[in-house]
């Protein structure tokens, strides 16, 4: 099987949103309480595109079994070039490598899109996979934030982790200083 990692399609949405919906519905790396609908991830994808953001898919064999993107981390202008990563893979299909391969993609594109810093945080500071992926593509812990949501009746942190990419904060970004589009 080969894996390919590509730019999302609006024929994506329907898988995307089966993934997203385990994830919400069985784990505690979103707080996300209710599955979105395909409506609303459609939405969410073009919010990101609209931002000059990637939005990537894992396929095997013509079978979507993961997506990652990027979005900007707050959405005042002064944060436009810092951005969160979103990684999710099919229950299905974990353990495989291909969390690192979206992630590891990811990565590439938000720096060509001009991110300087990239964000994880990550739900739950049991979320070992998690952890340990953005570990393996070279975070760094910032910090935890203890006990800030709450989800299948306990309390669940926040693991911070970050990653310069490019110049990172050694240069000032190019442009005019403007907000992007």
């Amino acid at each position: 099987m080969t894996t390919i990692i590509r730019p999302g399609a609006d024929d994506d949405i329907p898988a995307v949103t089966a993934i997203y919906r385990h994830h919400v519905l069985h784990g505690t790396g979103t707080f996300e309480l209710d599955p979105p609908c395909a409506t609303e991830m459609a939405a969410r994808r073009a919010d990101v595109l609209a931002r000059g953001l990637p939005w990537l898919v894992a396929q095997e064999d013509g079978q979507i079994l993961g997506f990652a993107y990027a979005n900007w981390f707050k959405p005042r202008p002064a944060y436009r070039f810092s951005a969160e990563d979103s990684v999710y893979v099919a229950d299905s299909a974990r353990g495989r490598g291909l969390g690192r391969q979206l992630l590891a993609e990811l990565v590439a594109q938000a720096q060509a899109a001009g991110v300087r810093k990239l964000l994880a945080v990550i739900g739950d500071s049991a979320n070992a996979g998690s952890i340990g992926l953005h570990r393996a593509l070279g975070f760094t812990d910032v910090g935890t934030m203890r006990s800030v949501g709450w989800k299948f009746g306990a309390w669940r942190d926040i693991v911070l982790m970050e990653k310069p990419l490019g110049a990172g904060d050694s240069t000032a970004p190019e442009g005019d200083g403007a907000a992007p589009g």
